[in-house]
Parts: C-alpha cells; structure tokens; sequence
C-alpha cells in the first residue's frame, strides 16, 4: 500500500486519479493537488460517485507547481513515496527539483518543455540522471501513451519478435469526433505547439527536418479507419534511437482531419500560434495563451465524444529466426466506452492509464533502479500484462506492412 501525489488535474489528471482507485491494492492515499484546487475537488467527488468500494483514500491541495519550496513543503507534509507528474511539462523541472530535495520518486508522461522555446527533447531531464541515482532514488520519464506505451511496444518487439529493428513507425489515429469546430484533445497550447513545429525523423543516424506536416501518406488502422497521417516530431523518438542502436529509421505519424488543419492554417496565418509575447492593453500576452483560454478544455469533450483511437508501433528488420520481419503492436480505445468508465475521452485514458501503471510497477518493486530512466529501458512484459488489465487491450499484426 502506497502514499502518492498526482500533480495535475485536467483530463489526464482525472484518469490517472480514478485508475488509482480502481487498483486500491497498490495506491492506498492519493493527494491530488494542482494550483486549482477546485478542479481536484470535482475528480474526488466524482471518485466517491462512480467508485464508492474504492478503498483508495484521497485528498486535494493547491500547489503552485512552478515554485520549488512550495512543492516541498507539500512533499514533506504528505510524505508520498511518488510523484505522478502529469501537470504542463514546462513544470518538469521544478517537480524533479523538488522530488530530489525531499526524497521522493517521480514519474511524467511528457518531456520538458522550456514556455519561452517551442521546443522538447530529454536533454533537461537526463542531466538529472547522477542526482537521482546519488539519492537512491527513481525517475520514469515519459510513461504515457506516446511517449510511454509506445517505447513498451518497441521493447516488446524487441524482446520478442526482432534480432534487430531497423525500421520504426509509430502511427497515432484519433477518429472521434466531439462535434467541435474546432478543439484540441490534450492541452491547447502543448497540442498546437507540437502540430506547428517542424516536422523531425531519424535516418541513419541524422536527424532530418522537414516543414511541419509536409510528409504523409494513408495509414491503414486496424479496427478504425484509413486515414492521412503526417509526420511529426515525437519525444519518444530521441530516446528510441539511443536504446535500439539497430534503428536505421525512425519515424512518428498522426491523423489529421481537414477541417482541423484548415483551422489551424488560418490561425496560425493571423498569428495566433505564436509564443512571442505582444503588448495588449499594457498586459504582455502570448497571443497561443489567449487561444488557449478560448478553446474548449479537453476534458469538456468527453461526454459527447464517439470514436475510436487507434496507437501502434510498426516494426521491420529480422527476426529471432534470421529472417526479415514486419510487425504491428497496438491498442483500440473508445471514446464512448472510457467516458462510462471514468468519464474521460479517450485520448486522455489512453495517457492517464499507463501513468497509473508505469507508478503501480514502481512501487511494486517490477521496475525499479536509481536513476532516470525512459520506459523501454524495462521489462515489457509486465507493462503489457496491465494493459490489457488496466483497459487498454493490447493487439498484434503480423506480416503486413501498414506503414510504407
């Protein structure tokens, strides 16, 4: 039975937060805490509401998660043995800073970000690797969905399918729809930023830069849909590279309607994409921020939302038989399904659930080792093994190459 903190308290928040009372074997007192305290307040009335055996027991406070003491002094009071970060990844820092100081593990689901650069790689967060292991003590980096699921799946090929990877494709496909105009599925600004930075992928051993969205093809999803996919930059590719040195390619594609990149063009055209500050009435604002405050939150869309997303990881190279292979590891979430659940949509279930069990193996004892590690870097097997416990079914392909 285990003491933890969640940081954050949006959608994802309030998945990782409802997983941990579904398991109240594992997580036995939850502090939610977030600068809105309210926010946290609404997931544990929910808790108590749609999960009343919970045994989990849970409290809420207001932190302001870019304030160093701040945190500390909440970490000391509440003494958790972690923390499950899933506030803005520009917060990264802070909440490792404060863990060290206070001698607390930590987990994240996203890399930081610094808000001043429209820019994310693990160089930040792997500087801390010495500090962490000094202190005996452990950080899970990026253990979402992509980042997180998606190293798992590569592990897994990995360890059971390949001698050597060469070729990686990671394939993201949300095909709801929540009757919006126009909307983001995880935080506005991270969302926005990430689609209108350049496009990135690896090829032996250069990165290659590319205009964003200025690559893509139909990817077939199993079980949903073909759909146009592009070619973005994804955290989880930095890291992949280095642990599979095989990789002779690397590449990550996601989904986008028309509708949506028609929005954005235009939005980005008038300039209300950017991260520079501009004098408003005497206020400097960043026009991406006021947007941001416009936009629908991601959590709102979940009550109405239908679909399904559909995440996988695509491999070729050869196999433990010496003979060239292609497999596919996936996962179909629906966004209809995890709203009965836990009253989310499925892009936040589909980040909130792996946090739940990348925190639950830690603190089991499955994986655990001072440092600062990426999840790829673990056993796969037991992380897949909860997937398909923890609602998020895991399917495999093989032999047909979906992503050319």
């Amino acid at each position: 039975m285990s003491r933890v903190i969640i940081i954050g308290a949006g959608g994802v928040g309030n998945v990782v937060a409802k997983k941990c009372a579904q398991n109240d074997q594992v997580f036995s007192e939850v502090l939610i805490a977030t600068r809105t305290v309210s926010k946290a307040d609404r997931i544990v009335a929910e808790i108590h509401q749609h999960l009343p055996g919970s045994k989990t027991r849970f409290t809420t406070a207001s932190v302001d998660a870019d304030h160093v003491p701040a945190l500390v002094e909440l970490f000391n009071a509440f003494k958790p043995e972690l923390v499950i970060n899933v506030a803005l990844p520009y917060q990264d820092l802070s909440i490792m800073d404060a863990c060290l100081e206070s001698g607390v593990h930590y987990l994240d689901t996203a890399n930081y970000e610094p808000p001043d650069v429209a820019k994310f790689e693990y160089s930040w967060q792997w500087a801390y690797r010495e500090r962490f292991e000094k202190a005996g003590l452990m950080a899970l980096l990026g253990c979402g969905f992509d980042p997180g699921a998606t190293g798992v799946f590569t592990a897994h090929h990995a360890k059971h399918h390949f001698k050597e990877i060469h070729y990686l494709d990671i394939i993201d496909c949300n095909n709801g729809d929540h009757g919006k105009a126009f909307a983001t599925n995880f935080n506005p600004e991270i969302n926005i930023r990430e689609i209108t930075a350049n496009g990135r992928y690896y090829e032996n051993g250069q990165w290659i830069e590319t205009q964003p969205l200025a690559i893509s093809q139909d990817i077939y999803y199993p079980k949903v849909a073909t759909r146009r996919s592009f070619v973005l930059y994804h955290e989880e590719l930095e890291s992949l590279v280095l642990n599979f040195p095989s990789i002779r390619r690397a590449r990550f594609w996601m989904t986008f309607g028309e509708s949506y990149i028609k929005h954005l063009s235009v939005l980005e055209g008038i300039g209300m994409t950017s991260i520079v500050p501009i004098d408003f009435r005497g206020l400097k604002v960043a026009p991406i921020e006021f947007l941001k405050a416009v936009l629908p939150m991601p959590e709102s869309l979940a009550e109405n939302y239908t679909g399904q997303t559909c995440i996988g990881v695509q491999a070729r190279g050869i196999g433990h038989d010496g003979e060239a292979k292609v497999h596919f590891v996936y996962n179909v979430c629906d966004h209809a399904e995890t709203y009965k659940e836990v009253q989310a949509q499925g892009v936040s279930y589909t980040t909130g659930v792996p946090a739940m069990i990348g925190a639950a193996l830690m603190l089991t004892g499955v994986w655990k080792k001072a440092g600062v590690y990426n999840v790829e870097e673990f056993d796969p097997d037991p992380f897949v093994a909860a997937m398909n416990v923890w609602g998020l079914p895991v399917d495999e392909l093989a032999g047909i190459e979906l992503v050319k």
